[in-house]
């Protein structure tokens, strides 16, 4: 065991802090990682405040966690001292299921280890995240960052980036696809440029037209106001795919219209019931699917990073010291950042 610091909750009212805790000497298998960057996912908020009604305090958010590899484990074999490295949204799984053998880890059928607010399948402690100076994890569950990236704009990569990028591999976007983005947050602006990337004709859906033109800026051939409903009645039955990263209750209806027969609407925001009701004949009638999708595996979350390194993709990120994290969580709730905050992790020992 060693003393590690980082910022954390101590319960869902009150703010972030700095606090001392021990993190686990590394086993054969561990990588011991000194954190360089970690960006800041709307998930940490809903954690710290306890919205999902599932935190564990002292909780201590972050996992998009970029660093530098400081101790190996005796048998490990993938990584090595100095290496430049990542940890996503999960430290550990059952390993043996049907979803973890298919490079699923995200859906282990006995649940996945966070990397916060769960506990650790070894000793039972409670995982602490990335906002902190250091971490130790599994090296199985430690990616390796690509020369070519930047190392601070590559952290959210290791959510935004997968929750995107999965489901638009999983579901075979092509060239020529018309694939719509729904809302440009830090997840939209990502799914804009892998659909790019992957040779899509690319719209981006927004209810403000205000944001026409940075959706063009980030990529998208074209712009639909969503509350224009004579824009919205001209799409009907065009695209193929939509990946939807709206973060709150939205009527799913309007959508279902814009696809095409076979056409596919991905939820990859929004995790709780929809409301209103889905009229369930707008899919019957045209054999169209609504589904969902949950970060990626680590084998594709590797393959993510290698896929924007050679794409030159990167995400667009404000810089922030660690200190100004509780009003950083303030202006992410009204939607100030472009598209994501990312903690210099100097600022810990500043």
């Amino acid at each position: 065991m060693y003393t590690a610091i980082g910022y954390a909750a101590q319960s869902a009212t009150t703010p972030l802090a700095p606090m001392s805790f021990e993190r686990r000497s590394p086993r054969a298998d561990d990588v011991a990682i000194e954190i360089l960057y970690c960006g800041v996912c709307h998930s940490d908020i809903h954690q710290a405040r306890n919205e999902w009604g599932i935190a564990v305090y002292p909780l201590m958010p972050g996992h998009e966690i970029v660093g530098k590899v400081t101790a190996v484990g005796a048998s490990v074999t993938a990584h090595k001292v100095g290496d430049l490295v990542g940890v996503g949204c999960m430290v550990d799984s059952c390993r043996h299921c049907d979803a973890c053998h298919a490079d699923l880890e995200q859906y282990c059928l006995e649940g996945p280890t966070m990397t916060y607010a769960t506990p650790d399948r070894v000793d039972g402690s409670n995982t602490m995240g990335g906002y902190s100076d250091s971490i130790v994890v599994s090296e199985h569950f430690v990616v390796k960052i690509p020369a070519k990236l930047d190392l601070a704009s590559a952290a959210p990569i290791l959510c935004a980036g997968i929750t995107t990028y999965s489901p638009l591999k999983h579901y075979g976007v092509k060239a020529g696809d018309k694939v719509g983005i729904l809302g440009m947050g830090g997840l939209g602006h990502m799914g804009i440029k892998f659909a790019k990337a992957m040779g899509a004709e690319v719209t981006l859906f927004t209810r403000s037209a205000s944001k026409a033109e940075e959706g063009r800026r980030q990529g998208a051939d074209h712009v639909i106001v969503s509350t224009d409903a004579e824009q919205m009645k001209a799409a009907a039955g065009h695209f193929d795919f939509l990946l939807d990263t709206i973060p709150v209750q939205h009527d799913l209806n309007p959508y279902l219209d814009v696809l095409r027969f076979d056409g596919v609407h991905i939820l990859v925001g929004l995790i709780e019931p929809v409301d209103p009701p889905v009229n369930a004949a707008k899919l019957v009638l045209g054999r169209k699917v609504l589904a969902g999708s949950l970060i990626g595996g680590i084998a594709e979350t590797q393959e993510v990073l290698d896929f924007c390194a050679e794409h030159n993709i990167t995400c667009d990120i404000e810089m922030l010291d660690i200190r100004q994290i509780n009003e950083a969580y303030t202006r992410m709730i009204a939607g100030d950042v472009k598209y994501r905050f990312v903690i210099d992790m100097a600022t810990l020992k500043a």
